[in-house]
């Protein structure tokens, strides 16, 4: 890919809890070109859930798929899966950490604490995505990467599995972009190769 068409774009969140998986699985899929842009998934997954859907992912992109490690460096090309059971943050030198605070929104890994970190760190060259789940995690830290100048998508509640975390995300925010799920993964590919 020129370096005239890379867009403005840096990094990319999704988030999604009951329902998201195979939303995930497309858009890993459909993005294996984007080697400028590292993505972070952020799915609500209980303590005791192991490395399996890193190893799922992997079989959907030649891209490096990873969960996260406290202190690791943000590259691009690179799919970051947020950890159970820990917040995912970044930090102004851009690097992870890893956090055990309380959960929020009943949740550890929580969405909003990941979106909201990355929209003060990224501003503008910031993707965000809520797909589908079974509360309002994620609307909040949406909202904050539109404050921030990013580009916000939220999966079309009709075609979400679980309809209330896209429904909320719709209403307390400014959303760019509402598409069904099997939709996202090509509008990112032409959005993150605009110039």
């Amino acid at each position: 890919m020129a370096e005239s068409d890379v867009s403005k774009y840096r990094m990319v969140v999704i988030g999604g809890s009951a329902g998201s998986l195979d939303v995930i699985l497309r858009i890993v899929s459909e993005a294996r070109q984007l080697t400028h842009v590292a993505f972070v998934i952020i799915v609500h997954r209980s303590k005791s859930a192991d490395s399996i859907l890193a190893d799922l992912l992997s079989t959907q992109t030649p891209l490096l798929v990873k969960e996260v490690e406290d202190k690791e460096s943000i590259m691009p090309g690179i799919v970051y899966i947020a950890p159970p059971d820990y917040h995912l943050l970044l930090e102004n030198e851009r690097t992870f950490s890893l956090d055990a605070s309380e959960k929020i929104n009943y949740s550890r890994p929580s969405i909003d604490v990941t979106f909201e970190s990355a929209a003060d760190i990224f501003g503008p060259a910031l993707v965000g995505i809520v797909l589908s789940g079974a509360n309002a995690d994620g609307a909040l830290g949406l909202s904050a990467i539109a404050a921030a100048g990013g580009y916000t998508i939220v999966q079309e509640p009709v075609t979400a599995e679980v309809d209330f975390m896209p429904r909320q995300a719709i209403n307390m925010t400014r959303v760019d972009a509402i598409l069904e799920g099997e939709e996202i993964g090509g509008f990112l590919e032409v959005l993150l190769k605009k110039a």
